[in-house]
């Protein structure tokens, strides 16, 4: 299958790339431009196509030359450090990409004939309360894809929740497949050996605010691209959760964090004085999120999380890549 992969370059692109051609798939990457990463990739066995995604007579242009029997939309632009206190700003450009640069690119997919599209959605997006009355999912326990997304979001998160909810609009539009990852952690990820979170909580600047009582359900960058091969081939449309086996309280798993990265025990901090520092969303963060069930990809996808919980992820990479760099 020839497999054009927008967003390449990212968290879940750059283990996603090298995995589809180990499998034989004929990878074409969309790159903004011809430089050094574009070159990294076709040395990682893709070939390259040209484009700015937010143009959309170019988008089309690079489709129609790639060809793509499927598309994947893995289009973001997070920076490598956020500040929750302006979330709607550090995401504006991938709004805009999640929005614009999808409906470009799933146009032009249309034109050209794909037959496959499967797009990033967000797994921890679902609403704090939960499902309403009669509803399938009855907001205890982890979300499963019925559970409705965040109807009240904080102020902060509710240009991020707009865009995310037309992603997949346009993605169930082209009969495509929206998987919705947790909270991504491997390289070049905010959870990295290297990444920017991680560094805060080694330097003691990550407390637990207001008990740490939000449930977090993280998602390994080489499960997430494992899952997105395995939808591939099936004929699965609508919504999955791609997460791990055990959902966390930020209470869990933050001391087991600060515990590996040889860090100090994180404080505890009341939500009111730390809305003064991080506002509305950088509490809601730490308090009110709802963990994700992953049982209907297991079934549908027939998947499996190589890291069944963060406990063994964490582990590892962070394990692993801190003796690597020590040497």
């Amino acid at each position: 299958m020839r497999v054009l992969v927008a967003g390449a370059t990212g968290v879940i692109g750059s283990q996603l790339v090298p995995l589809l051609g180990s499998v034989g798939h004929e990878v074409i990457a969309l790159v903004r431009t011809d430089g050094g990463r574009a070159a990294a990739l076709r040395s990682a066995g893709a070939t390259t196509v040209t484009a700015d995604a937010l143009d959309g007579p170019a988008t089309a242009r690079a489709v129609r030359q790639a060809r793509p029997d499927a598309i994947v939309n893995m289009l973001t632009a997070i920076p490598a450090e956020l500040n929750p206190k302006h979330l709607a700003r550090d995401f504006e450009q991938t709004n805009r990409l999640r929005t614009v640069g999808t409906a470009q690119l799933l146009e032009a997919g249309r034109a050209a004939g794909v037959t496959r599209v499967i797009s990033q959605g967000l797994g921890y997006a679902y609403d704090p309360g939960g499902a309403p009355e009669g509803g399938a999912d009855d907001g205890s326990g982890p979300a499963t894809e019925s559970a409705p997304l965040w109807r009240r979001p904080p102020k902060q998160f509710v240009p991020v929740l707009a865009a995310l909810t037309e992603l997949e609009r346009h993605t169930r539009e082209a009969d495509g497949l929206v998987l919705r990852f947790g909270h991504l952690y491997g390289p070049g990820s905010l959870y990295a050996a290297d990444g920017s979170f991680t560094a805060q909580v080694r330097a003691g600047k990550v407390p637990l605010v207001g008990g740490g009582t939000a449930t977090f359900s993280f998602t390994y960058a080489h499960d997430a691209a494992t899952a997105i091969v395995a939808a591939l081939d099936k004929n699965v449309t609508g919504v999955l959760n791609i997460v791990d086996d055990e959902p966390a309280r930020m209470s869990t798993w933050l001391p087991v964090l600060a515990d590996l990265l040889g860090a100090k025990r994180p404080k505890s901090v009341p939500a009111a004085v730390a809305r003064l520092a991080v506002g509305g969303w950088g509490v809601a963060f730490m308090t009110r999120l709802r963990g994700a069930d992953n049982a209907r990809a297991k079934g549908t996808l027939d998947w499996r999380p190589r890291y069944a919980s963060w406990r063994t992820g964490f582990g590892n990479e962070l394990t692993d890549r801190a003796d690597t760099e020590s040497r």
